[in-house]
Order: structure tokens, then sequence, then C-alpha cells
């Protein structure tokens, strides 16, 4: 049976600039949860959704992935539609929501400044993803939100970029049976510009759904 993944500690100092604007925000707003995010999601999932980061006022705030902010909006709302949750989505850690069959995940654990992390700090926390991706026994499809977190994703399993370029839509047939499914991030600067609508969004979902219910057929 897999080990239960690593999760950094809550005082993380791998990264020195997001340690050092973890402790800023500490400072600032005490009440918020302002350490590494972890993993939300069932272990059994089929479905790993891998994002960026947690935003400063969305999943730093709260303590969940995409939860308080525009992009979890759209995230969880998708989700929804495509059969992946169950209990009402209300925006904070402690509202119920359950996830089915899906888990979530960031490339890289703290929030950077300006929602831009650094190469060596997506690098710093690979070693994360990769126990994620190792502890979940029956994924099947992971969907990384944006280039940064498809890059992370090949670099925790081993793989080059330069042979699965990313694309909105595109799908790639990895080792092992595995696919990866790439999406622009549902971010509010992605959809408020048009560069991903709600209906793409959703069709990315349904095709990472579909193809779990293939595998299993």
């Amino acid at each position: 049976m897999p080990a239960l993944p690593d999760e950094p500690e809550r005082d993380c100092t791998r990264c020195p600039r997001l340690a050092a604007f973890r402790a800023g925000n500490r400072a600032a707003h005490p009440d918020w949860h302002n350490a590494p995010v972890p993993s939300f999601g069932p272990l059994d999932a089929h479905l790993l959704i891998v994002g960026l980061a947690p935003g400063l006022k969305g999943a730093n705030r709260t303590g969940r992935p995409f939860t308080g902010d525009h992009a979890g909006q759209l995230l969880y709302r998708t989700l929804e539609a495509c059969g992946f949750t169950s209990g009402r989505f209300a925006e904070r850690a402690n509202d119920g929501l359950r996830l089915i069959d899906c888990r979530i995940v960031n490339a890289v654990r703290c929030v950077p400044p300006a929602n831009k992390p650094l190469p060596a700090e997506v690098a710093a926390c690979r070693g994360f993803l990769k126990s994620e991706l190792a502890a979940l026994a029956k994924l099947r499809v992971v969907l990384a939100l944006g280039q940064i977190a498809h890059g992370a994703v090949l670099a925790a399993l081993g793989l080059r970029s330069s042979a699965y370029r990313f694309g909105h839509g595109a799908r790639h047939a990895l080792p092992d049976g595995l696919w990866l499914v790439d999406s622009y991030h549902c971010s509010r600067l992605n959809t408020n510009t048009g560069r991903l609508t709600e209906i793409m969004f959703r069709a990315v979902i349904e095709d990472a759904k579909s193809r779990i219910e293939r595998s299993a057929a």
C-alpha cells in the first residue's frame, strides 16, 4: 500500500523568498492560514488536478486549494457540474464540501509574491508533488492547470517537457497508462480576457472524466 504523501512543514524554509513573504502575511493577517496549503480530496481518486500555487486571498487565507478566490469559483462550479463534488461550496475550508474521485494539489505549496513562483521554488516543491503522485494508487488522469503545473508534473514523473508540449485541451499518454490533460489556468485574468471560457474549461474536465470512465470499462 503506498505511503501517505509528504506534506511540507508549516514553517518550511526551502524557499527563503516565500518564507519571508509568508512571515509578512502572518504579521499583517494573523487570522489567515499563511502556511503551505495541503492537498484536498481522497487518496483513492482517479483524477488529480494540479494548480500553480495558493492565491494570496484564496488558499493562503482559507487553507484549502482554490478556495476563496475567482479561480476556485470556476473550478468547483465545474467539478460540481461534472459530478466530482458533494455538498455546497461556500468558499471556506469548513463548508462541508467533499471531492468525489478527485484530488487537488498545487505545484507550489506556499503563496508567491504577485502569484509568480520562481523556477527554483517550483523545483523545491517537486518532492511533495512526486510523493503525491506516488501515493495515488488509482490515479488515471492528471489535469494540469497552466504551463508551469504541466512542467512540474512531468518533472515529478522524470519526463521531459519537450516530449509533451503544453496546450489547452492537449492530451498526453504517459508511461504506465497515465494521461496528462492540459488546461489554461482558471484565473480571473484568463477568464476576463476570454482566453479561457467556462465552456472550454468544462470540456476539459469532461474529457478527463471520460478517460477515467473508459479506463474502468
